[in-house]
């Protein structure tokens, strides 16, 4: 994610990612085509339709997780969806409670969360 992403940008990903093949894209996901498909996370098929790239899918996946990551240091009776919840615990972010089978974020995460924040607060300063 080395493009730097407007709150609207990440909606009209998510919204297209939802949106089925035939269907005329919204608003949002019109708004933001032009500098989505200029930076490759969304592509025209064909038939005139836009569809998520490769990168674009990844994105909104790592944007999912970081998400979810943060829902869990929140609010651990959060329930994330199975492929974040899955990826997430493979990589020792978050651990399972034996007797709630809840998630709690693990030392890792945490660490993971301030790096997060820290270049995000550095980024902001430039």
């Amino acid at each position: 994610m080395s493009h730097k992403l407007s709150i609207d940008e990440y909606d009209a990903l998510e919204q297209l990612s939802k949106l089925p093949r035939a269907a005329k894209p919204n608003a949002c996901i019109s708004r933001n085509a032009k500098r989505l498909t200029g930076i490759k996370l969304m592509a025209h098929r064909k038939d005139g339709g836009l569809e998520l790239t490769d990168t674009g899918r990844q994105t909104l996946f790592i944007k999912q997780c970081i998400d979810g990551l943060r829902a869990i240091a929140n609010d651990p009776e959060t329930v994330l969806p199975g492929p974040v919840a899955t990826f997430l615990g493979k990589k020792g972010h978050v651990e399972a409670v034996p007797d709630t089978d809840k998630l709690v974020i693990s030392q890792r995460g945490r660490e993971c969360l301030a790096d997060i924040d820290a270049t995000i607060a550095s980024t902001k300063t430039r």
